[in-house]
């Protein structure tokens, strides 16, 4: 490109010097060709102007060749976001799909809590106290120590300020122990009742919290899916172990009827003292009356008399 802009330059510069030398100008070659200087320019204006012409054509060429550079760069930017796009759906799709037997592998049942049955009540002291075990509540539970347990019985006030000190501090005792025992014992019932009643809706959200665990729903295995669930399992664990609770109540149970045993033995030994307060003096007298009798009947004399 430079030698031909180097030749056209010369040419034009011989065909200057060539008008201005003569106002006609020929030139004689070998072959009998005669320079125009004129006609020379002339044609060496339209090279150059194709030149100029070429050169526009080049440079909006190079405009093309990076305009298609840069669509060939977006196209292929376009298609490795599509194939990115699309592993990215086929994984999230393969995670949100759980196994078909996922559940029949590892889902296992767990024991129920069931309500104590209906007891004869003979005698109508019985099943308020099965009530409270059930169905629990503070009321249905004092109604049914009231009804089930040997009540004491208040000691008399004039027997009980006759006695010694040491004697009316173990009175007292005994009396702060049974009421204690009471009071224990009645929330014992309460807490055991509300349990048994709690555990029922428990189980149903155990039982849903498994049954979405094991779902195929792909709504249920998408990553907020899982994170609720985990949330929700740790509460429920924290608010209680199923089978924990009903081992613990299986024993608090027996310690209750344990404790009941030790309640009516206490408060038997108390109303026994407050009965042998209230009769003492009357069976003494007549003790002491029919000996005194049964002495003076008796005689030693030989007469009889």
């Amino acid at each position: 490109m430079k030698q031909r802009r180097l030749c056209l330059l010369m040419i034009s510069a011989v065909a200057l010097f060539g008008s201005l030398g003569s106002q006609t100008a020929y030139a004689q070659f070998g072959s009998g060709i005669v320079f125009d200087p004129t006609q020379s320019a002339h044609a060496l204006q339209q090279i150059e102007q194709g030149e100029q012409q070429i050169e526009k054509w080049g440079m909006e060429l190079q405009k093309w060749e990076q305009h298609l550079l840069k669509e060939a760069q977006i196209y292929t930017t376009a298609v490795q976001t599509r194939n990115q796009i699309v592993t990215m759906y086929n994984l999230a799709f393969q995670m949100s799909r759980m196994p078909q037997n996922l559940a029949a592998r590892y889902k296992t049942d767990f024991a129920q809590w069931t309500s104590l049955s209906a007891p004869p009540n003979v005698y109508g002291n019985t099943s308020a106290l099965v009530n409270a075990l059930n169905f629990g509540g503070l009321p249905q539970a004092s109604q049914g120590y009231s009804n089930a347990f040997v009540q004491v019985q208040s000691y008399p006030s004039g027997n009980y300020s006759s006695l010694d000190s040491n004697t009316r501090a173990t009175i007292a005792n005994q009396y702060a122990t049974s009421e204690l025992a009471q009071t224990t014992t009645t929330g014992t019932l309460a807490t055991l009742g509300t349990i048994r009643t709690d555990s029922q809706a428990f189980a149903a959200k155990l039982a849903n919290l498994e049954s979405d665990t094991f779902s195929t729903d792909p709504t249920q295995q998408t990553q907020n899916a899982l994170l609720g669930k985990i949330n929700s399992a740790t509460l429920l664990q924290i608010h209680s172990q199923q089978d924990t609770n009903q081992i613990l109540a299986a024993s608090v149970q027996q310690q209750l009827a344990a404790e009941k045993q030790q309640i009516d033995a206490q408060n038997r030994a108390i109303n026994s003292a407050i009965y042998f307060q209230q009769n003492f003096p009357n069976t003494m007298q007549q003790t002491a009356g029919g000996v005194s009798n049964s002495i003076q009947s008796i005689s030693l004399s030989t007469s009889g008399r």
